[in-house]
């Protein structure tokens, strides 16, 4: 099967219309946090407030993620998107006028606080509701991982395009702006995610037969371990974000690190792409140690970069590791976290990326300061040796767990 072939049958799962709507969806929460960044340093004059109405976005969405999955899963994704979008918009634009009125930095804060924890989740959930839509279709398992590569890749193309959008909207205008679209988006991009027919793809928990919805069950091990990983990639964004932005400063290009980051991103989304020709006897365990590894090999050469274009060939390279690592563990969680706790496992797994990120760039962003990128850097390739670890101590799902799961969970979706 060719990736074309697979990419077109997984599209088929859901139809054109989903994908559009969920990556527009989504893409607010990349240009939020670098737009509130820009725009309460600009109204403010003080990089200090910015930088905690920016912590706080993080933490807040860090926070009410979980929270907003397990919702999801109890009570159907269609009435929590739909909550969480509006007052997400509304909590966006709120800031905006705040920061437009030169409030003070605790009204930031809590707003910020407020937009963070309301995030809709729509990355995860649309995981969530592609795995669904395949697993009822008895999709095999490659089928299920390269929806996995296909969400993955929206991610990172949404990452690289919303500081894009929030960078040229500062050029051209104010980040108030972008912000402002941030919110429209929300507004009518959430709502048709919400809306769309495919959500009923994923049975809330509470009506889900007794047979296929047994009491609360604890957490298996290995997802805490992937969780942890996620955690530790966020680390790597961090410290990356914080080496390339102190790097490119002193070579008098800081308008270069935006460029460069994003450089890291498209390649991270072709490498994702490509996970769809990955034989099937190379098990997802196999690739969550192969890509750990490459994290590690391609960060080192951070260490020795002076020049700008030996940061974007380095960076670029990197990138081919990033998006392997992040949806192989997802796919890992998929297999070992039961139907109806998927959205709030997916949801904890992005969670811990943006906290892992936002303390990574606050630690990170100290040590350039004080001893140069290089500093920052080490950060990225430490954080990467402790992926490693990780992926060689955590057991992966066998299959028998993966067929288990189809048995369990075709039944409870047939006739929808």
């Amino acid at each position: 099967m060719t990736a074309v072939t697979a990419y077109r049958r997984v599209i088929a799962l859901s139809g054109p219309l989903l994908p559009l709507v969920s990556f527009l969806g989504r893409l607010p929460t990349a240009m939020c946090q670098h737009g509130s960044l820009l725009l309460v340093a600009d109204t403010s004059g003080s990089l200090a407030t910015a930088g905690l109405v920016g912590g706080a976005l993080a933490a807040g969405q860090t926070a009410g993620g979980p929270l907003l999955g397990r919702l999801a899963d109890r009570h159907g994704q269609r009435p929590v998107v739909l909550a969480a979008c509006w007052c997400d918009a509304l909590a966006v634009a709120a800031l905006v006028a705040a920061a437009l009125a030169r409030a003070g930095t605790l009204p930031l804060v809590l707003l910020a606080l407020s937009a963070g924890a309301a995030v809709p989740q729509i990355g995860p959930l649309a995981r969530t509701r592609l795995v669904a839509l395949a697993r009822r279709a008895r999709a095999d398992d490659r089928t299920v991982t390269t929806a996995l590569s296909f969400e993955g890749t929206l991610d990172e193309v949404s990452f690289v395009l919303g500081p894009a959008l929030v960078g040229l909207s500062a050029t051209l205008a104010r980040p108030a702006v972008a912000l402002a679209l941030a919110a429209v988006l929300l507004a009518v991009c959430g709502s048709a995610f919400a809306l769309h027919p495919t959500a009923a793809a994923v049975r809330p928990a509470g009506r889900q037969p007794a047979v296929a919805a047994p009491a609360r069950v604890a957490t298996p091990r290995a997802v805490h371990g992937m969780r942890v990983s996620m955690a530790l990639q966020g680390v790597l964004f961090g410290a990356c974000q914080a080496g390339i932005t102190a790097l490119t400063d002193r070579l008098h290009q800081p308008g270069q690190a935006g460029l460069v980051y994003a450089a890291m991103g498209v390649m991270s989304a072709a490498a994702g792409l490509s996970l769809a020709l990955v034989p099937d006897r190379i098990g997802l365990p196999a690739r969550w140690r192969t890509a750990a590894a490459a994290l590690i090999v391609l960060s080192v050469p951070l260490l020795w970069v002076r020049t700008l274009g030996a940061l974007y060939l380095v960076v670029v390279v990197l990138g081919a590791a990033i998006a392997p690592h992040l949806i192989t563990v997802f796919g890992l969680t998929e297999r070992l976290v039961p139907a109806t706790r998927l959205a709030e496992a997916m949801a904890f797994l992005t969670s811990a990326v943006v906290g892992g990120q936002a303390l990574s760039l606050a630690a990170s962003g100290r040590l350039a300061e004080a001893y140069g990128p290089a500093a920052a850097f080490a950060v990225a390739v430490c954080a990467a040796v402790l992926i490693l670890g990780i992926a060689l101590a955590t057991r992966g799902p066998a299959a028998a767990p993966a067929a288990a799961k189809r048995a369990v969970e075709a039944p409870a979706c047939s006739g929808r």
